[in-house]
């Protein structure tokens, strides 16, 4: 079954019409030829077209979530200390205290502000444990893994934090049109090594280029805006985000912000550690570690591999998935093989811990 709308943030490309009651025809489920359900508008003649965009916007989820999540998950009550022990450690870290890999006692350090100082995650078992992982919070000699928090991290209020729904406010189709729509963005080609970048106007790309992924489409023929964000005009924007408050010792943040179509994403990749959060849609997460490179052509898309290549793999040979939600925050680990697919149009924006 797919989460309600409101844990998808609302559809961004149609705002209210999608995300639930507010002006515009009233619809009705029809079925129509060949047994198939439409919606059709009933009163307020005139509308047909308005309520065909609503209509398409709410049956762009057609790609399915994974059946079970594999990567773990925490609540938010991870501290500090036991996030740099198990999953912030660079690649090739050894022991040596917190933050650098080793397995110590807690030391003296303190926790953030507002942060509760305790030393273990609660497993959350509402959503499939992980596959073939321990128990969340032994401390063993590991190399680090992905995690994903439920609730904005940090927050202590659940889902849907304020901090979240304010950023949400400010990347609304119309708001982000209204302040960016004529300043150029930097599209890239969704293949592995995203060979050609195309400069276009913000309105051009969501008018005409935010389309659902073409299934036969090549990831050099794919135009993905994330990324490529220019940081002189959009750092109004990223001034109002909050991001997870954990660093990696010796590293630094930068933002990447994208708006992308269902069925879209990059194909397999990787790069240093960081955190992905969506403000609006969905997106699924399909990783590897560092040793165990997956099966993938560089020019195929993530949609074409989930369609292709995926249903053949044995069970040995499955990454870990995951499909994170508004108020949802993935940490994937340095040099971690991953690759993205929106299932819905998304909003999201990324920490890259360089």
């Amino acid at each position: 079954m797919l989460p309600s709308w409101r844990q998808r943030g609302g559809c961004w490309r149609c705002s209210s019409r999608c995300s639930g009651p507010g002006p515009g025809p009233r619809a009705v489920l029809a079925v129509g030829k060949g047994g198939r359900s439409v919606i059709r508008a009933v009163g307020q003649g005139g509308q047909r077209g308005r309520l065909r965009a609503w209509s398409r916007c709410r049956q762009e989820g057609d790609v399915p979530e994974e059946q079970r999540c594999t990567v773990e998950r925490t609540d938010g009550s991870v501290s500090l200390e036991l996030f740099l022990q198990r999953y912030g450690r660079l690649r090739g870290e050894g022991g040596g205290g917190p933050g650098l890999g080793g397995c110590s006692a807690p030391s003296d350090r303190r926790d953030p502000p507002g942060r509760s100082a305790l030393r273990q995650v609660r497993l959350l078992p509402a959503r499939h444990p992980p596959r073939g992982h321990r128990q969340l919070g032994e401390c063993r000699e590991e190399p680090p893994v992905p995690l994903c928090w439920v609730g904005a991290v940090g927050s202590g209020v659940g889902r849907f934090s304020f901090a979240l729904q304010a950023f949400q406010a400010l990347c609304t189709r119309q708001k982000l049109l209204a302040a960016y729509g004529e300043r150029p963005v930097r599209l890239s080609t969704a293949n592995t090594y995203s060979y050609r970048k195309v400069d276009v106007p913000f309105q051009e790309y969501v008018e005409q280029l935010l389309k659902p992924q073409d299934p036969a489409a090549l990831g050099s023929d794919t135009l993905y805006f994330f990324g490529d964000n220019n940081f002189t005009e959009w750092g109004s924007l990223f001034q109002h985000y909050v991001p997870p408050p954990f660093r990696i010792p010796g590293t630094s943040a930068a933002y990447s912000f994208g708006i992308a179509g269902s069925g879209s994403g990059v194909p397999f990749h990787w790069h240093g550690p960081g955190y992905s959060e969506v403000i609006f849609g969905r997106k699924r997460w399909f990783l590897y570690p560092p040793d165990k490179t997956p099966h993938f052509h560089p020019n195929e898309t993530t949609l074409a591999w989930l369609q292709h290549t995926y249903p053949t793999l044995p069970p040995e040979e499955q990454p870990l998935e995951c499909t994170i939600r508004p108020g949802e925050v993935l940490y994937f680990p340095d040099r971690w093989w991953h690759a993205t697919l929106n299932l819905d149009t998304s909003v999201f924006i990324s920490t890259f811990l360089g």
